[in-house]
């Protein structure tokens, strides 16, 4: 009979720890189908839970947009009321005895040349979300992607030589169209080859904001850009307790 090691106590205490680990990666993740630049299924993609697995806050989600969209949203326009334009506040007349209607300054809004009434004043708005709802609102906003089966990784990318024709192949064998590449950081072959494309955007993890994830049909991923964007969340929460 073949002999059979025994494990001693040390020995089944790593393997338990080890099982362990690998149920937990497993409980803790999702996967999606990575693709290549031919468009074919190259392998599959690990995603965060905590990124790609939350129940999805529609009222969430619409407050982040209104508060993205007011931010980058100037109001410039202005126009002068009667008390800031510049000329006499000389009654034009006096109030009785001429028969025409009673009138005060140049500057009414009634005259020509006069104030504006009721017009458009430049003002400053800054909304702002704290971060655990931001947190939240881009988590949401990930995992209705892939609720919806939008999303996929990428590998290949590191051989993009600039040419859009690249990149517009990939669109053509994977069949997909208004695509956000997020990337881990900033390649300029990429950008240069996606630039061309209508409905094609680039980002990096850390620009990577919830009205261009939502305004895009399909995401497409590379390892380095989950890790980034799980990296930017663990970041929010340590800050939050060196705070407390």
């Amino acid at each position: 009979m073949p002999k059979v090691k025994k494990l001693t106590a040390d020995r089944l205490q790593t393997t338990a720890k080890k099982a362990a680990v690998s149920r937990s990666r497993k409980a803790d993740s999702l996967t999606v189908p990575v693709l290549s630049l031919d468009g074919k299924e190259s392998g599959v993609l690990e995603l965060p839970k905590e990124l790609f697995g939350v129940k999805v806050n529609k009222a969430l989600l619409s407050q982040a947009i209104r508060v993205y969209t007011s931010n980058i949203k100037g109001h410039f326009s202005n126009t002068k009321t009667r008390s800031e334009v510049k000329g006499s506040t000389r009654k034009i007349y006096k109030q009785k005895g001429t028969g025409g209607a009673r009138h005060g300054a140049k500057s009414a809004p009634i005259f020509v040349g006069g104030g504006i009434a009721l017009g458009p004043k430049f003002r400053k708005v800054v909304l702002d979300l704290p971060k655990k709802m931001k947190k939240a609102a881009l988590s949401s906003a990930l995992t209705s992607k892939l609720t919806e089966g939008e999303v996929f990784g990428i590998k290949g990318l590191e051989k993009v030589s600039g040419k859009t024709s690249q990149i517009r192949e990939f669109l053509k064998k994977s069949g997909k169209e208004k695509v956000l590449f997020i990337l881990g950081g900033k390649d300029e072959n990429v950008s240069r080859a996606v630039g061309n494309l209508t409905g094609v955007d680039i980002l990096t993890a850390d620009q990577v904001n919830i009205l261009e994830i939502i305004k895009h049909k399909t995401l497409v991923l590379t390892e380095e850009a989950v890790k980034s964007l799980e990296l930017r969340v663990k970041n929010e929460k340590v800050e939050k307790e060196e705070k407390k």
